[in-house]
């Protein structure tokens, strides 16, 4: 069987998500090629060679090119702050290897656009970790919209808020800056413009607004405060390719608020909602109901929503967010062995990009942005 060197760069929270991923994924699934955790590379010598210890990594380095460069590894996984994304999957496609890179793809959509068309010349495959999208119960959603089962599509209503930048003493960092696709636009909303695409279609226009609440922040090192530019909140309005319509909002100081990535989804014939903070339920309506019983039908993951069987025999039992990832990587993986194509990969990337950059233009200029000027 096939073997397939992993290199990681990065392990903090996620880094640590794919390094448990790789692991998994041969104990969950059937693989076609076995996985190698080959090497780690993070910001410093003794902080990499801590982290492939508890990782698992045979090796470890403080220099990223070398673990492109290394023969070993097939597979670069990016797990660095945004700014450090381009650089590196640059590289990654330049060695000829797979490069498994976290959201958003780059800090610009035509850094995205450069990473797409290369990697489209070099023909190595390629994936985005937008992870909420291989949650059983979001395929099922697009199985239920694709077959036309609540009728054409009429609108969307979407929001993706967490509060882990509410405290306005939270000290200022990368997310923060600019420069490095900060906001929580770029950071979370993202998210929920890449669901609201995989179950409607694609976004033709937008109309939006941006707040920045906490205009500074104190610096890490407690010796002063800086100023803060980006988004800490972002509503906007959606017209679909497609006719339909809809909202979508993103927040990041939504006190009270961990994990809300909610959607509802409006057909002719009934329609969907969602919610992240209970991810293994699906709620349908269907219009056609008898009188007295109307209402929505609660669905829960089991067996009967591949691939929760492959993690659990038994419905309402639950799967989690790091089952995401293995599911995840699976696809990377299959990919990876010429059994189908890494989804959502570079272009998907780009797109998303584009309409979280028309929404910013939209808010600058006060008008609707089309999404194709991007």
């Amino acid at each position: 069987m096939k073997k397939l060197g992993i290199g990681l760069i990065g392990s903090g929270f996620m880094g640590r998500a794919h390094a448990l991923a790789f692991r998994t994924d041969g104990g969950v699934f059937e693989l076609p090629a076995t996985v190698e955790l080959e090497m780690l590379a993070d910001h410093s010598a003794e902080a990499a060679s801590r982290a492939a210890q508890a990782l698992g990594f045979k090796r470890s380095t403080s220099d990223w090119q070398a673990l492109i460069d290394d023969p070993a590894v097939d597979i670069v996984a990016i797990t660095t702050p945004n700014i450090l994304h381009k650089p590196m999957a640059m590289a990654a496609i330049a060695a000829g290897k797979a490069v498994y890179c976290e959201k958003p793809l780059a800090v610009t959509a035509d850094d995205a656009r450069e990473l797409t068309e290369a990697a489209e010349r070099a023909g190595v495959v390629n994936l985005v970790g937008f992870n909420y999208l291989k949650n059983p119960m979001i395929e099922l959603a697009r199985e239920i919209v694709q077959s036309g089962e609540i009728g054409e599509i009429t609108g969307f209503r979407g929001i993706h808020a967490e509060d882990f930048m509410a405290n306005p003493n939270a000290p200022y960092n990368w997310r923060c800056d600019p420069a490095q696709a900060g906001g929580a636009l770029a950071d979370i909303g993202s998210h929920i413009i890449s669901l609201a695409r995989y179950l409607v279609g694609d976004i033709d226009a937008v109309c939006g607004q941006l707040a920045t609440v906490h205009k500074q922040r104190p610096l890490p090192d407690g010796s002063g405060v800086k100023p803060v530019s980006i988004d800490d909140e972002a509503q906007f309005l959606v017209r679909f390719a497609n006719g339909a319509t809809g909202s979508i909002s993103t927040s990041w100081i939504a006190s009270g608020r961990k994990m809300q990535l909610d959607f509802e989804l409006y057909g002719t014939k009934g329609s969907l909602a969602f919610t992240q903070e209970r991810f293994n339920e699906l709620k349908l309506y269907r219009s056609v109901q008898a009188k007295g019983r109307e209402g929505y039908t609660l669905i829960t993951a089991g067996p009967d929503h591949p691939p929760y069987g492959a993690f659990c025999p038994a419905p309402g039992h639950q799967i989690g967010f790091n089952d995401l990832k293995v599911i995840e990587v699976k696809a990377l993986i299959d990919a990876v062995c010429g059994h189908g194509q890494a989804y959502p990969d570079f272009h998907e990337a780009w797109q998303v990009e584009k309409v979280a950059e028309a929404v910013k233009l939209s808010a600058h200029e006060g008008r609707w942005a089309s999404v194709e000027q991007h």
